[in-house]
């Protein structure tokens, strides 16, 4: 099984209320990285069997916009086990629930989403959460849990997407050169 760990795009400025932060939407530069983020699952080719989020509308809207781009669907799953006060045990017997599906989106937050990710490619031996991924918003990764620990295959941000399809859409063509002497 092949998880995409994906943590929502940028929502602004979080809200002191949490009652006004749950509901909290995208904003234009998080929608901009939705699109980004599904171009680049597109040039990979990546169809999924499923999209779970976290119930949350910035997640929501996250999975929704790449879902949309890639050509998903299907109902996207919402799940506590993937909010922002979610445990690590919430997280793991969710995966445990998924079955045989090859390849799955997963929307979440931080501080939990780097904790989860660092729990799936970690040596069982070692103490979960330990490795050190920092997800900026909009950060995808992909990991194959074909065995365990996982395998962390990529982890993408998108200040590098940006700058990758900044670069492949600028004009390859030299301007000609004038001749010496004309105007």
């Amino acid at each position: 099984m092949n998880i995409y760990v994906l943590r929502h795009a940028s929502a602004g400025t979080r809200r002191a209320n949490p009652v006004l932060d749950v509901k909290r939407p995208l904003d234009k530069e998080g929608k901009g990285q939705c699109i980004l983020i599904g171009s680049y699952l597109n040039a990979l080719k990546v169809h999924f069997d499923l999209v779970a989020s976290s119930p949350l509308k910035r997640a929501l809207q996250t999975a929704s916009l790449v879902s949309t781009e890639v050509g998903f669907d299907s109902k996207i799953q919402p799940t506590p086990a993937l909010a922002p006060e979610a445990s690590l045990g919430a997280f793991q017997s969710f995966l445990n629930e998924l079955g045989q599906q090859e390849n799955v989106l997963l929307v979440g937050h931080n501080p939990n989403l780097p904790l989860f990710l660092g729990s799936l490619i970690m040596n069982g031996s070692a103490a979960p959460g330990r490795a050190a991924i920092r997800l900026r918003k909009g950060a995808i990764a992909r990991i194959d849990l074909t065995r365990r620990p996982g395998m962390l295959h990529w982890l993408v941000d998108p200040r590098i997407l940006r700058g990758v399809y900044g670069n492949a859409t600028k004009t390859v063509r030299r301007q000609a050169r004038k001749a010496p002497g004309k105007t």
